[in-house]
């Protein structure tokens, strides 16, 4: 699924690039901002215009725990203090291999992965100490980690019936949407460790034989417009990160994001960003999947 884009660009399947004939993209983007250059590592080169952002956070409840973990270490601490009411989804659901690479790289750090060549031994070696964490871990878990929610939504339901007390979600104000919904309790809120969490953009790309490519064009143009960006960060239309940059936009524009009221069981848009981590290269998320169902899920 995160190839998609490099095998279509690959394969000429793509129109562009296009970018440069956005009047928005170019107002403004932050057009030399590596998460509007890459997408899972691969270089955009004008193919894809971004539209949002995604961050993953995690979702307490703080009627239930003394305290939300900053680290791993703390969600060890945690999960030992209230065991088999922490779990995390299986590695086959989106969300939950964001979260194992989560892990990785506040175990062992971003770097450590950066520039690895994607050999399944370098890979092992690399993330060693975070899939011996997760091992650790995993005795205390839901069903002491010998199952996991086979989706993101079943963890949600967990979560809502009181069966675990952490859940997650790739859009950072799901949490808000949730409890409008009547779905979450009130004492839920959304946190992020320290070191921070993953983030990545989402793009819309053009196919090389689209029938109306002008008409695709004004459509991308329009959802970059800083009225539209404001509507989608709203969490009772979308709750998803604006990818047009505030300091491009005047003192008018400004205030529609302003004026949106996030709420306090969500987290600022400006405290994600500065814990924003960028996403690994695509070719190694199939390696880490891999990894930890050979040494995390059939670890007895």
């Amino acid at each position: 699924m995160v190839k998609i884009f490099f095998n279509a660009k690959n394969q000429g399947l793509l129109y562009g690039p296009f970018t440069y004939k956005l009047p928005n993209f170019n107002k403004y983007v932050d057009k030399n901002s590596s998460d509007v250059l890459y997408d899972f590592g691969y270089p955009v080169e004008g193919f894809e215009a971004p539209y949002g952002k995604a961050q993953l956070v995690l979702i307490g409840d703080t009627a239930k725990l003394d305290y939300l973990p900053k680290n791993h270490k703390e969600l060890l601490e945690i999960a030992k203090k209230y065991p088999g009411k922490i779990t995390y989804p299986d590695a086959s659901d989106f969300t939950g291999s964001a979260f194992i690479r989560n892990i990785i790289y506040d175990v062992v750090g971003y770097e450590a992965l950066k520039d690895i060549k994607p050999n399944k031994e370098d890979v092992k070696k690399a993330i060693k100490p975070a899939l011996d964490f997760l091992v650790e871990l995993k005795p205390y878990l839901w069903r002491q980690g010998k199952a996991y929610p086979s989706t993101l939504a079943q963890l949600d339901n967990m979560f809502s019936d009181g069966e675990v007390y952490i859940t997650m979600n790739y859009t950072p104000y799901h949490v808000l949407t949730k409890i409008n919904e009547g779905d979450f309790s009130k004492t839920a809120k959304a946190f992020i460790f320290n070191k921070g969490t993953i983030s990545n953009t989402h793009f819309l790309a053009i196919p090389f034989n689209a029938p109306n490519k002008a008409g695709a064009l004004v459509v991308i143009n329009h959802l970059l417009s800083p009225s539209i960006q404001a509507q989608k960060y709203n969490p009772k239309t979308w709750g998803d990160l604006p990818v047009i940059s505030f300091n491009l936009l005047n003192e008018e524009e400004k205030k529609l994001f302003e004026n949106v009221n996030l709420g306090k069981e969500a987290i600022p848009q400006d405290v994600l960003v500065k814990h924003s981590i960028p996403e690994m290269r695509a070719e190694l998320i199939p390696i880490i999947e891999s990894l930890w169902r050979e040494v995390v899920l059939a670890d007895e």
